[in-house]
């Protein structure tokens, strides 16, 4: 399998995919837009996916945040487990997030290891990125 991507996000989700049993990963803005998928999803089904992604990292915001008695919570990852496998969600701390499927066979220690991995190498990537108007000149 391989990575389909709207920017340079294959080094993301190929090792994700590395994992026995992982059959598709989606990555995502928090606000729902694709920004790379593996081929196991058409496009459509990744943004569908992407949209769905968003929204339940909301609702779980809201819930520990309400079972907290707080006014907001960060969410560190989400475990969805069905008859067909399970969802991994994994926010990053600047506004993106890894979501990986792997069938019923798939060890979760093993996904989970590797989506926090990869979504602390793609902090480190964002971190050390310049900044827009690095080189003294206004940004364009």
């Amino acid at each position: 399998m391989t990575s389909r991507n709207t920017g340079d996000t294959a080094w993301v989700l190929e090792p994700v995919l590395q994992v026995p049993h992982v059959v598709a990963a989606v990555m995502l803005t928090r606000d729902g837009l694709v920004t790379g998928y593996t081929d196991a999803l058409s496009q459509p089904s990744a943004e569908r996916v992407a949209a769905i992604t968003s929204t339940v990292q909301g609702a779980c915001r809201t819930a520990a945040a309400a079972f907290a008695d707080r006014d907001t919570s960060d969410v560190r990852q989400i475990v969805i487990e069905s008859d067909h496998g399970y969802v991994l969600i994994v926010p990053t701390d600047h506004g993106t997030c890894v979501a990986a499927y792997g069938d019923g066979e798939v060890r979760l220690d093993l996904l989970a290891h590797r989506v926090h991995s990869q979504v602390a190498r793609l902090g480190g990537k964002a971190m050390t990125a310049p900044s827009r108007g690095a080189d003294d000149n206004p940004p364009a």
